[in-house]
């Protein structure tokens, strides 16, 4: 790093803020960033693990920002929250057909009553002061029938936690380059009192390792432990060659048993020389996988549920209710829906609100069941099919062979599984036809409550807001500023087959969401690839009416909005054009398409 740099250390509470941040970096050449992303408490803990005294400030935001200050004197510049912010926010909540609520501390309910007295919205504001009080008012909100609210970080992570849906104010560009020019101002002027402590910052004790600083002759100067051992003092030496200034090393050394991680880095204080080693030892996994055998924890299923479609969209409908109630008896579930309608999630929130969360949560995939896995779940000692008061998830039973399910029935009832184990199928099956016969046959003899997934078409009238919602949570992860989607490409969605359910719906707004060069999803974009969609899902067996809108292909409808805008804009193609996000090529296109269609 040259002298003139300036070296940032940001802390995003969210991963789309990492990637506006290192976006804004760009265009600041004097600033050399390092960013990763952390909420709270994981963010203070980045700031302790991190040679922080190689950093000249700190930008991160809200209660993070707060937090970090309290654990180190490095200048920590906070990215405000601005008016067009909150305003952002708003016009994308606009499409939530549901109850909801802003909520927050003053930096964003303040502006929020005056952007809500000028637009004249009729919007419910509650304003909190503490992190404390965050839980019990969306208590009192969720037995008010409220569904959703727009919030801060903090009251964003604790909606997810109690089952509301939540949009996330977002930081904008404008907020983000005061930040860092705020980090210039300050890190010119604190430089030169970090470089007169970097030393005495540099040797601070490191978590779960130790800290050994050898001087130019290669003597022991400073250990965090009481007396290094001789070999790995020989190590270190040998590696003090290797060692630059402006180029860390790393590399490992095996001591006792032990793998560990060594960083490396060459202090200069005057002319004396200081050689700083960090050894940490290195995590080394605790089991193998079987194919087609997992095993979670608690915290494994939190993390894959809530970054999950069901998490962020509300996508289980009415469906809320009765898994609350399932999941609290030890009955078997057999789980049947579509390819794409989350069925592994849905037996993830099972396990997730059942007592026996404390517990493993095991899935054993039918469809990667190979000879010498299935043996080791009907025969080993150490199966999970041994094991007491685990939650055991059979997935695509319908992929078993005839002679094993019989053999894996046998088992269940022989041994008094269900006794011990929670257990939980799955089967897909297209909706409106018979469960397989497998399904029907371990539903029967084993008593299974069933839950039948409902498919994306059947609930196209909450579409609206389950883009919107989904199109919230993609701003976070992709650090876009989208406001919404344009009527006709609403519509669009709205009308499309889904032939892959939530997992299309999902993958097809992430595209979207990528590509979009404007504030709004606009119908054009959406029409292009929906038509790609329909080419890549062709062969699927489920095609019906729902494609069509009053009789219309998705092609009629584009060409009719490209039509209509032709006529608002008086035959002017290139204006038209511009209008609907697309270039004169594209539109043309899609007219001589048309055309060609009706005279065929």
């Amino acid at each position: 790093m040259e002298h003139s740099n300036i070296h940032v250390l940001g802390i995003a509470p969210y991963e789309g803020m990492k990637t506006a941040m290192e976006r804004t970096a760009e265009e600041y050449p004097s600033i050399q960033l390092d960013v990763y992303t952390g909420d709270l408490e994981e963010g203070v803990a980045i700031v302790q693990s991190t040679q922080v005294n190689d950093y000249d400030c700190i930008i991160s935001r809200g209660g993070t920002a707060e937090l970090i200050r309290r654990v180190t004197d490095i200048p920590v510049v906070e990215i405000q929250l601005s008016v067009y912010d909150v305003l952002r926010a708003i016009k994308l909540a606009e499409n939530y057909s549901n109850l909801y609520a802003i909520v927050g501390f003053p930096s964003i309910t303040e502006p929020a009553h005056t952007l809500c007295d000028l637009l004249r919205y009729n919007l419910d504001i509650l304003t909190v002061h503490s992190a404390g009080e965050v839980a019990e008012t969306l208590e009192r909100l969720k037995q008010g029938g409220y569904k959703m609210v727009v919030s801060d970080m903090v009251t964003h992570t604790v909606a997810r936690k109690v089952g509301l849906d939540a949009f996330l104010i977002t930081s904008g560009a404008e907020s983000l380059h005061t930040a860092f020019d705020q980090a210039l101002t300050l890190s010119a002027g604190f430089r030169r009192l970090r470089q007169e402590n970097l030393f005495l910052r540099s040797i601070s004790k490191v978590e779960n390792g130790s800290t050994i600083v050898l001087d130019d002759s290669g003597a022991l100067y400073y250990s965090t432990s009481d007396k290094p051992e001789n070999a790995l003092l020989s190590t270190l030496r040998t590696k003090m060659a290797e060692m630059t200034a402006d180029a860390p090393l790393k590399f490992y050394n095996n001591d006792g048993g032990l793998l560990y991680t060594i960083n490396a880095q060459l202090i200069q204080m005057g002319r004396a020389k200081y050689y700083l080693f960090h050894c940490q030892p290195s995590q080394i996994p605790l089991r193998s996988n079987k194919s087609g055998i997992r095993a979670f924890g608690k915290s494994e299923c939190e993390h894959l549920l809530i970054n999950s479609f069901y998490s962020v969209s509300g996508a289980m409908g009415e469906l809320e209710t009765p898994l609350t109630m399932i999941a609290a008896t030890r009955q078997p579930v057999m789980i049947i829906g579509e390819n794409g309608t989350g069925k592994e999630q849905i037996a993830r929130l099972l396990y997730l609100r059942s007592p026996l969360n404390n517990k493993p949560f095991v899935v054993v995939d039918c469809a990667l069941m190979r000879d010498k896995t299935w043996d080791y779940l009907l025969n080993h000692y150490s199966s999970p099919l041994n094991d007491t008061g685990c939650t055991i998830y059979f997935q695509n039973m319908e992929a078993l062979p005839d002679a094993r399910y019989p053999e894996l029935l046998s088992v269940i009832l022989d041994t008094g599984l269900t006794k011990r184990q929670r257990l939980l199928f799955s089967c897909t099956c297209m909706d409106g036809e018979a469960i397989p016969e497998v399904g029907r046959l371990f539903a029967s003899r084993l008593g299974c409550l069933t839950l039948r997934l409902p498919t994306l078409r059947s609930r196209s009238d909450e579409i609206p807001s389950l883009a919107s919602l989904y199109l919230g949570s993609l701003n976070l992860e992709l650090g876009k500023q989208l406001s919404g989607f344009d009527a006709q490409a609403i519509e669009q969605l709205r009308h499309y087959d889904w032939p892959n359910n939530y997992t299309q719906f999902k993958q097809v707004l992430y595209e979207l969401t990528t590509l979009a060069t404007s504030s709004y999803i606009r119908s054009s974009s959406v029409a292009e690839l929906l038509s790609k969609e329909r080419t890549l899902t062709k062969g699927t067996a489920h095609h019906t009416a729902a494609d069509t809108a009053g009789g219309r292909t998705l092609e009629q409808i584009t060409y009719d909005v490209i039509r209509s805008t032709l006529e608002a804009n008086g035959g002017n193609q290139s204006a038209a054009a511009k209008a609907l996000g697309i270039s004169r090529t594209t539109m043309w296109r899609y007219l001589n398409s048309a055309e060609a269609a009706k005279k065929a």
